[in-house]
């Protein structure tokens, strides 16, 4: 991972937006999409809706576990193995690109919530704040920002 950039060789690497929708309306919005992590929960949820997907074929970057991604605030900082830090900007959006993978799964990572609210499950975005080499099996400590927090938002 590389600070203010994102990880090495990614699709979405850089300072500036890199999402094609977000490049057409301004190439210079700052990249709040740097990294994108998923909890692998989110794949036995999916498993029981009849898709079958595995880390990293949803885009994702980083597969966690035993964390609840969703339910961060905004700058929460997961520290990532030894040294690397991401700071969580926001929900992942999903767009209509993730059918390519399997037809309906868009719509099986979107639920309601009680209130008839849209629940995006896909997963958070961050910005690398620290770098350093992340490798499966790291640890990741949550580390929650100051109060009052704020609820994640689409990025």
């Amino acid at each position: 991972m590389l600070v203010g950039l994102g990880v090495a060789g990614d699709a979405h690497m850089g300072e500036t937006v890199k999402h094609r929708s977000r490049v057409r309306k301004d190439p210079t919005q700052p990249n709040l999409r740097q990294v994108h992590l998923i909890h692998a929960e989110l794949f036995d949820e999916l498993l029981g809706k009849g898709f079958v997907v595995q880390p990293a074929e949803l885009g994702e970057n980083i597969t966690t576990s035993g964390i609840d991604l969703l339910a961060l605030p905004t700058g929460t900082r997961l520290h990532l193995g030894a040294s690397a830090v991401v700071e969580i900007t926001g929900l992942r959006n999903p767009c209509i690109q993730i059918d390519n993978f399997q037809k309906g799964l868009m719509a099986a990572t979107l639920d309601k919530d009680s209130e008839g609210n849209l629940v995006r499950k896909a997963g958070v975005m961050g910005i690398v704040i620290a770098e350093g080499d992340v490798r499966p099996g790291d640890a990741i400590r949550v580390e929650m920002p100051a109060t009052p927090h704020r609820p994640l938002q689409p990025v």
